[in-house]
């Protein structure tokens, strides 16, 4: 339960970061403003890594850097040996430290599969944002991945800007994960900066 209220606070911390504009995202803060503080991973516990792995890596592009099983015993061989194995993934976008995204799957014991809510963004849910270029693609993948949900197709919307004196025409997609996680893929059509 904790483990999961950290992801759930984590990934607010990614929306939230995802909304500024592109050219920031990549950009470490001033040196006079940097804390005793990085958001390294969000990670999200899954029922079938598979199928996970088929939207995450597969339709969205995503890069494996580790991909692991953790047993205990720690010194057990096989599954079979251990009293319990988790399976974990950990992807990246541009960063290889911050922002990367866990995928944690228990082999041992196994665990049900998630039961959907009807609403998608009730309280305690989680949005993953993210920001590409190549919306139409990606997104077409991404909906013929197994186990995916389409909450809206890509929408031109607009979203006010951080001034308030402006709107930011963003190209806005919505699916649903296998494991019930919102994922937002959006292609922001102007750089907030030009405007």
């Amino acid at each position: 339960m904790t483990l999961v209220r950290i992801s759930r606070a984590a990934a607010i911390l990614v929306v939230s970061a995802n909304l500024l504009p592109s050219a920031a995202q990549a950009a470490p803060v001033a040196d006079d403003q940097r804390m005793d503080l990085d958001l390294r991973r969000t990670t999200l516990v899954v029922h079938d890594m598979d199928a996970s792995l088929a939207f995450y890596r597969d339709a969205l592009g995503m890069v494996v850097t580790y991909d692991n099983m953790l047993r205990n015993p720690q010194d057990a061989k096989t599954n079979e040996e251990a009293e319990s194995a988790t399976h974990l993934v950990f992807l990246r976008a541009n960063d290889d430290f911050i922002g990367i995204l866990g995928l944690m799957a228990s082999e041992k014991p196994a665990r049900s599969a998630y039961d959907a809510m009807p609403d998608p963004f009730r309280p305690g849910s989680i949005v993953l944002l993210f920001n590409t270029d190549g919306l139409a693609e990606k997104f077409e993948r991404a909906k013929n991945s197994p186990k995916i949900k389409v909450v809206r197709p890509p929408t031109n919307r607009t979203f006010p800007s951080y001034d308030g004196k402006s709107r930011i025409p963003v190209l806005s997609s919505i699916l649903i994960d296998p494991d019930g996680h919102v994922v937002e893929l959006n292609d922001l059509l102007m750089d907030p900066e030009d405007m």
